[in-house]
């Protein structure tokens, strides 16, 4: 039954009550005939002004209850962009508010639903190409050497050290996937201490002079003569600092140049820049550029190893720490990626 049913049902059974205690009353003598009379019109008028009153009161609350029911039709179809209009009595007003952010909460729900569900399908034809890729290849060279294809010195040590170098990039992703799983879930231990930030650079730059060498790049590292100490796990950052690195190194061209800067922004917060003379990385691709397995260039990135998960990590660990890291970037200029660090305060 409707709501409005229900309210003319309410006031007919008052309305009858009043007359039948006045027909009471006059048969009991309480009252004259004139009296009751007088009584039983003015009941009649005010019943008949009662009902028009509650017709004009009861349609905007009916219009704002129609409303909100087409609104949650559409949210049991799945669309979530509508909105109730706010109208009507206070209270159909805030309901419709509330209501209104709670079919927001829904959407944004569903939305984070969604990409998590790309991501996931994402996550697994990445892992599956990245996979396949490596052990295609080891499986030729493996026939190969089964079937005495190979036969001088030379060819058998570069297929054997082409095996090992596939191995190790397998190995490389499984244990980046590891603690990536292990830094999302927040199984992964964590234990700050204060730490300098120059010994941080310095000694991960001790585990790349090989490649920097190799590479003919020039290094340029500038520190301020006073560091404070920062609030880090330290072999976490030093991974941090390694991925930022490897990527500068990776696409920096021979001969090229990287700087590594430090600066206190403030009084609790100190910033960590690496700047490589690359190609430079587009606006639209800053955007993705930390999200795991993504490439700025996927072929060419597959060829130079790497697997798109260095930069997912390095955001994990920075924003465990709460910290932030992001990238500057124009093409064909370079890029620099960058990190913030709390300063420790003990």
């Amino acid at each position: 039954m409707r709501l409005r049913s229900y309210l003319l049902i309410s006031n007919a059974v008052s309305f009858a009550i009043i007359f039948i205690c006045l027909l009471i009353s006059y048969y009991k003598m309480f009252l004259s005939f004139n009296e009751t009379l007088w009584l039983s019109m003015i009941t009649l008028g005010a019943g008949v002004l009662s009902f028009v009153v509650h017709f004009f009161m009861i349609r905007p609350v009916e219009h704002s209850m129609r409303l909100i029911q087409q609104e949650t039709k559409r949210i049991s179809d799945g669309h979530f962009q509508g909105k109730v209009p706010m109208i009507g009595p206070t209270e159909f007003q805030n309901l419709a508010q509330q209501f209104n952010e709670m079919n927001t909460k829904l959407d944004e729900s569903f939305a984070q639903i969604r990409s998590a569900e790309l991501a996931r399908r994402d996550l697994v034809a990445n892992i599956s190409h990245d996979l396949r890729t490596p052990l295609a290849s080891i499986r030729a060279f493996v026939e190969a050497l089964q079937d005495d294809v190979i036969q001088d010195q030379d060819s058998l040590e570069r297929y054997l050290n082409t095996i090992r170098l596939e191995t190790q990039r397998l190995n490389d992703m499984i244990n980046d996937l590891f603690q990536l799983s292990q830094l999302e879930a927040g199984v992964e231990p964590f234990t700050p201490e204060p730490y300098y930030v120059d010994n941080l650079i310095l000694e991960t730059l001790q585990s790349y002079t090989l490649q920097i060498e190799q590479a003919s790049l020039k290094v340029d590292v500038d520190l301020p003569e006073i560091l404070p100490q920062i609030w880090i796990v330290p072999l976490q950052m030093k991974r941090v600092l390694a991925n930022l690195l490897s990527n500068a190194i990776r696409y920096s061209p021979p001969a090229g140049m990287l700087k590594i800067e430090v600066i206190q922004t403030n009084a609790s917060r100190i910033k960590v820049s690496i700047t490589d003379q690359g190609e430079g990385i587009s606006e639209e691709e800053q955007e993705k550029i930390f999200e795991r397995f993504y490439r700025t260039d996927k072929s060419r990135n597959r060829d130079r190893g790497g697997a798109g998960l260095g930069l997912s990590i390095a955001k994990s660990i920075v924003e465990k720490h709460k910290g932030m890291i992001g990238v500057e970037s124009v093409i064909p200029r370079g890029s620099c990626f960058w990190f913030t660090m709390p300063i420790y305060e003990g």
